[in-house]
């Protein structure tokens, strides 16, 4: 007989649904009320979505085990959405070991650009490496991303600088997509720097006129799909207006606008955002009171990345301000050359610790309001009935685990699934 659904989990200490009324966001005292239900099951169904999620017993009566392809014993074990990673910078060549040491010696992160380090030395690198290099590189991190527990992955391009890198690393991104089991938003990050030689007008020119038609036609002939539009807005980068031309191009392209901004000067690009209905900005090291309240009213998502001002010793991201405010949190690790991080349980862990967020808030930041920071709460982010059967199992009783113990993630997380197929088994992995 065949089985009618994919996957039990059953008899979990805590099942934590993150929410369960189609919430596409949290904020404020939300967040401190997450949805956790003791002793409880989860039913995954063949398409690989959620059937059914609730209180062990009742599963039990309504779904006989022989109807299941595999069914997991989660005895004394915690299960949790699957991680949404909402900033990185995975597809490059080139990696920058040798600049941590000048930073720690107190070089800025503009001292080392200016030495000929920082973005211009991964452009080089990626400029000049082939598709099939990138794409290796790419899907070893997105594997040990997976590993610690991310099942949704933000995926920026940004070290091309020109047409042809552009698009080979979106190309690359698009082939991950295919063949990796993580989910993936993509982004197109061409203003991430100004090429050497090039001014910014001339820069946001060959953007406005060269690239983004480009990938317009890629989009429209199906061979490329990309979500979301980026634009690196700050001094002595992408000014104000460059940045809202490129933005809106992109936006009439029915790209999602997701940009870094108000990093390393208050650059108000939180009020540019809120005015252009950006769905998230992210960084905001350097945001105003003013730039708070416009992302608040716009629903505009701020995704915090704890990593960054950790290694960049810059002043923490005002995560309590926007609580307080009523801005919807997320996180993401800014997995980059410069930021080394694939770990959303550390990523937590710091915004606990150097943020002051609570854990009910982090992983709430890591999960649904992440996914809302990419446009797909709708389909991940929560354990609610029709939503991706993502998850992970915890060899622990309490959830809080994940992000007390800190870097403890691969003893900790037994399996990651994902549409209801086990795609880590840490279990394994460990007793090779």
């Amino acid at each position: 007989m065949s089985s009618n659904y994919r996957l039990l989990v059953k008899n979990a200490k805590q099942v934590v649904l993150i929410c369960s009324n189609g919430e596409k966001y949290m904020t404020k005292h939300a967040m401190q009320n997450l949805c956790v239900i003791e002793n409880g099951s989860v039913v995954i169904g063949s398409d690989g979505l959620i059937k059914a999620v609730g209180p062990a017993e009742t599963i039990r009566a309504q779904y006989p085990e022989t109807s299941f392809e595999k069914v997991i014993d989660a005895t004394g074990m915690c299960v949790l959405p699957g991680l949404v990673d909402a900033h990185t910078h995975p597809v490059w060549a080139g990696d920058r070991v040798h600049e941590f040491a000048m930073k720690l010696a107190g070089a800025t992160y503009m001292d080392v650009h200016r030495a000929g380090g920082g973005i211009h030395f991964t452009v080089e690198h990626t400029r000049a490496a082939g598709s099939s290099e990138l794409l290796a590189s790419l899907s070893s991190r997105l594997t040990r991303m997976q590993r610690a527990g991310t099942t949704l992955v933000e995926c920026k391009s940004g070290y091309g600088l020109e047409l042809q890198t552009e698009l080979k690393m979106l190309e690359v991104i698009e082939e991950a997509r295919r063949k990796l089991p993580i989910n993936i938003s993509s982004t197109y990050c061409g203003a991430h720097a100004v090429p050497k030689g090039k001014t910014v007008a001339e820069a946001t020119k060959d953007i406005l006129q060269v690239q983004l038609p480009r990938l317009k036609q890629q989009m429209s002939a199906g061979s490329l799909r990309v979500d979301n539009i980026d634009v690196f807005c700050e001094q002595g980068v992408f000014d104000l207006s460059s940045t809202r031309s490129i933005l809106q191009a992109g936006k009439d392209m029915g790209l999602n606008i997701n940009f870094h901004g108000d990093e390393l000067h208050p650059m108000n690009s939180a009020q540019l955002g809120a005015e252009l209905g950006a769905l998230a900005i992210s960084h905001l090291e350097e945001v105003t009171d003013e730039g708070i309240a416009a992302m608040a009213t716009a629903r505009t998502a701020a995704v915090l990345l704890p990593t960054t001002a950790y290694i960049l010793r810059l002043p923490q991201p005002r995560a309590r301000d926007m609580l307080d405010a009523g801005v919807i949190v997320a996180l993401g690790s800014d997995f980059n050359p410069n930021a080394y991080c694939c770990s959303m349980p550390i990523v937590m862990h710091l915004a606990c610790v150097n943020m002051r967020m609570s854990m009910l808030e982090a992983l709430a930041a890591a999960t649904i309001n992440a996914a809302y920071a990419l446009g797909r709460s709708h389909t991940h982010g929560s354990l609610e009935v029709n939503k991706h059967g993502d998850l992970l199992i915890l060899n622990t009783t309490r959830w809080e685990h994940l992000i007390y113990q800190l870097g403890g993630h691969q003893e900790l997380i037994r399996y990651v699934v994902i549409k209801g197929n086990i795609v880590c088994d840490n279990e394994k992995t460990m007793n090779l």
